[in-house]
């Protein structure tokens, strides 16, 4: 990426932000005036020094040719990542109107912040190469740690079987009497099993007898799963290699992308955030536009920390990615880069809602345990509608001339809950968008949008 090629959008900028008030502090901070002797270089080094409260500006540089994602580096006493000076640096960039111009040698202060990082990635790739050869640990000791694991894991699958069958013996109503505590007590068993999937699907069982009318039909729905999950784990020797490897990954035991790698350029579809009091888990959703594959990035960090992986919506990289194992398994490992990610205009091939729903359907079949399966709809129309539950919903419509044929997938109510609904009908306005989204039994997700003619895409989560 060049100082004088295309530059970002103001969104795939604000994508970095690790909350929403750095997005907010950062966007004031997007004009000229807090800004001087701003420029970059040629090799992607964005630089300037930005007025702030004290005698002294503070120093910003971002290196956005990284092809490990933008890196930053500033003056200020912030420990947010980026901070809102060099969020703001960014978008001055991105406005193309001259505020940054090329200015071919990076100053003295920039120039030393990128030397450093040179020798530390130098230094980096030397200590790889030497430790190439060796192994890193006892594979025996590895293997007996992965058996006393699984041990654990098998007397906890146990112990869970019989509180299910206790559970279904006694009546579903005792569990709204029982209250949550019972279901935390037994996620806590599942922790100390060393199961954390097991733990997690606990736990979303305790909150459904709460969940309002119809709850005892999806709390023995959730049970089967859980009882399925169960069973395939104690029986999982008898079980085809790639349905044996989902369900390791469901019961939580840790898995390595050890998948031939593929090289392609892969379009960042998506990247969303979801956190709880201990952890934020980043997801990245990827479309190869010559394998029209696609493919799932995940990255974490620590609870109110922005996961150090970040790639903007509509960025594309030349890259190999290795995928992990398991039936439908599309979680993959970022590998090898060839060129730092620059803007792209291209765009995953889309499908109608019928083969939308069959898709979701053919990989259930692959791991019953699957919440959603992403696929781009193409030339469909946001609109209130649906029946039930949902009459008063949203829904992703087909813009078939025939009315009467029209097929039609519901929104989640997570979808029609944030502002994303209304930038997808604005960009619509009664006429046919393409999607990007997660399917799945709760409905549709929509993650990112496209107009029909030429246009950036535009960000739903």
């Amino acid at each position: 990426m060049t100082q004088q090629g295309v530059r970002w959008t103001a969104d795939q900028v604000l994508a970095l932000a690790p909350d929403a008030p750095s997005r907010k502090a950062g966007s004031k901070l997007g004009v000229a005036g807090p800004w001087s002797e701003a420029g970059g270089s040629g090799e992607g080094m964005v630089w300037g020094l930005c007025k702030g409260s004290g005698s002294k500006p503070y120093q910003t540089v971002v290196d956005v040719a990284d092809v490990a994602g933008p890196a930053y580096k500033c003056s200020c006493p912030s420990r947010k990542f980026p901070c809102k000076h060099a969020l703001g640096l960014l978008l001055l960039w991105a406005g193309q109107d001259g505020s940054v111009p090329d200015a071919g040698t990076p100053p003295d202060w920039a120039e030393e912040w990128a030397e450093g990082r040179r020798k530390r990635a130098q230094a980096k790739r030397a200590a790889d190469s030497d430790s190439g050869g060796r192994p890193s640990a006892d594979p025996e000791a590895a293997r007996r740690r992965a058996d006393r694991r699984a041990e654990r894991v098998t007397a906890g699958a146990g112990e869970l079987e019989q509180r299910l069958t206790d559970l279904l013996r006694g009546g579903l109503a005792s569990a709204e009497q029982a209250g949550y505590g019972m279901w935390e007590e037994t996620a806590a068993r599942m922790v100390d099993a060393q199961a954390p999937g097991l733990a997690a699907r606990v736990r979303e069982l305790g909150a459904i007898p709460a969940s309002g009318p119809g709850w005892p039909v999806r709390l023995l729905e959730e049970c089967a799963l859980l009882h399925l999950l169960d069973q395939g784990w104690l029986r999982r020797d008898g079980l085809p290699a790639g349905l044996a490897a989902t369900v390791r990954s469901r019961v939580g035991l840790p898995a390595s992308a050890d998948g031939q790698p593929t090289r392609d350029r892969w379009l960042v579809l998506s990247q969303h955030d979801t956190a709880d009091t201990r952890l934020t888990t980043r997801r990245i959703w990827l479309y190869g536009t010559e394998s029209g594959r696609t493919a799932l990035l995940l990255s974490y960090g620590a609870a109110g920390r922005a996961p150090a992986l970040s790639l903007p919506v509509g960025l594309a990289l030349d890259a190999e990615l290795s995928a992990y194992a398991g039936d439908g398994q599309l979680r993959a490992d970022l590998g090898e880069q060839f060129a730092a990610p620059a803007p792209s205009s291209a765009r995953p091939k889309g499908v109608g809602v019928a083969e939308a729903a069959a898709r979701y359907g053919d990989a259930l079949t692959q791991d019953p345990w699957l919440e959603s399966w992403p696929v781009t709809l193409s030339r469909v129309i946001p609109g209130p509608g649906g029946e039930g539950e949902r009459a008063n919903g949203w829904q992703l419509a087909d813009s078939d001339d025939d009315l009467t044929q029209r097929l039609a997938l519901p929104l989640t109510p997570k979808a029609t809950s944030g502002p994303g609904l209304w930038r997808l009908a604005a960009l619509s306005g009664g006429a046919p968008v393409t999607v990007f989204g997660e399917c799945g039994h709760r409905g549709f997700t929509p993650l990112t949008a496209w107009p029909e003619g030429p246009g950036d895409p535009v960000t739903l989560c």
